[in-house]
Protein backbone atom coordinates (compact mmCIF):
# COMPACT_ATOMS: atom_id res chain seq x y z
CA UNK A 1 0.00 0.00 0.00
CA UNK A 2 1.10 3.29 -0.96
CA UNK A 3 2.61 5.55 1.91
CA UNK A 4 3.28 9.29 2.69
CA UNK A 5 4.70 11.35 4.82
CA UNK A 6 3.51 14.41 5.58
CA UNK A 7 4.57 17.86 7.36
CA UNK A 8 2.22 20.53 7.78
CA UNK A 9 3.42 24.10 8.60
CA UNK A 10 1.71 27.45 9.63
CA UNK A 11 -1.06 27.52 12.38
CA UNK A 12 -1.66 23.52 12.50
CA UNK A 13 -1.54 23.31 16.61
CA UNK A 14 -4.60 24.66 18.87
CA UNK A 15 -6.74 24.29 16.12
CA UNK A 16 -8.35 20.82 16.24
CA UNK A 17 -5.66 19.69 13.53
CA UNK A 18 -5.16 16.50 14.41
CA UNK A 19 -8.40 15.51 15.93
CA UNK A 20 -10.08 16.59 12.29
CA UNK A 21 -6.90 14.80 10.04
CA UNK A 22 -7.84 11.50 12.17
CA UNK A 23 -11.33 12.08 11.61
CA UNK A 24 -11.12 12.75 7.67
CA UNK A 25 -7.94 9.93 7.33
CA UNK A 26 -10.66 7.55 8.75
CA UNK A 27 -13.19 8.44 6.51
CA UNK A 28 -11.19 7.79 3.20
CA UNK A 29 -10.26 3.80 4.81
CA UNK A 30 -6.30 5.08 5.51
CA UNK A 31 -3.89 3.78 8.25
CA UNK A 32 -1.37 5.68 9.82
CA UNK A 33 -0.55 8.65 12.42
CA UNK A 34 -0.48 12.16 12.88
CA UNK A 35 1.09 13.92 15.72
CA UNK A 36 2.49 17.64 16.85
CA UNK A 37 6.12 18.97 16.56
CA UNK A 38 8.62 20.42 18.79
CA UNK A 39 8.46 22.94 15.97
CA UNK A 40 5.03 23.81 15.83
CA UNK A 41 3.92 21.76 12.93
CA UNK A 42 2.00 18.54 12.35
CA UNK A 43 3.65 15.58 11.14
CA UNK A 44 1.85 12.63 9.68
CA UNK A 45 2.06 9.41 8.26
CA UNK A 46 -0.77 7.76 6.14
CA UNK A 47 -1.05 4.75 4.02
CA UNK A 48 -3.80 3.86 1.52
CA UNK A 49 -4.66 3.82 -2.29
CA UNK A 50 -3.49 6.84 -4.45
CA UNK A 51 -6.46 8.50 -4.80
CA UNK A 52 -7.52 8.30 -0.99
CA UNK A 53 -4.20 9.93 -0.27
CA UNK A 54 -4.38 12.50 -2.88
CA UNK A 55 -7.62 13.23 -0.83
CA UNK A 56 -5.86 13.39 2.43
CA UNK A 57 -3.07 15.54 0.91
CA UNK A 58 -5.82 17.94 -0.44
CA UNK A 59 -7.30 18.31 2.71
CA UNK A 60 -4.40 19.18 4.87
CA UNK A 61 -3.51 21.70 2.74
CA UNK A 62 -6.40 23.29 3.54
CA UNK A 63 -7.24 21.76 7.13
CA UNK A 64 -10.18 22.50 9.99
CA UNK A 65 -11.14 25.97 9.85
CA UNK A 66 -9.16 27.75 12.21
CA UNK A 67 -6.20 26.66 10.44
CA UNK A 68 -3.98 28.51 8.67
CA UNK A 69 -1.99 26.02 6.63
CA UNK A 70 1.09 27.61 4.97
CA UNK A 71 3.31 24.59 3.55
CA UNK A 72 2.27 20.86 3.11
CA UNK A 73 6.15 18.73 2.20
CA UNK A 74 5.25 15.38 0.70
CA UNK A 75 7.49 12.41 0.78
CA UNK A 76 7.03 9.43 -0.76
CA UNK A 77 7.65 6.29 1.75
CA UNK A 78 8.49 2.40 1.44
CA UNK A 79 4.50 0.50 1.89
CA UNK A 80 3.75 0.32 5.87
CA UNK A 81 1.08 -1.36 7.40
CA UNK A 82 -0.86 0.09 10.41
CA UNK A 83 -3.57 -0.72 12.85
CA UNK A 84 -6.25 2.40 12.19
CA UNK A 85 -5.17 5.28 12.15
CA UNK A 86 -3.86 7.09 15.64
CA UNK A 87 -3.19 10.53 17.43
CA UNK A 88 0.34 10.32 18.52
CA UNK A 89 1.89 12.34 21.31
Amino acid sequence: MPTVHLLIKGKVQGVFYRATAKEVAEALGLTGWVKNTKEGNVEALASGRDEQLQQFISWCKQGPAKASVTNVEITRKNEESFNGFKIMR
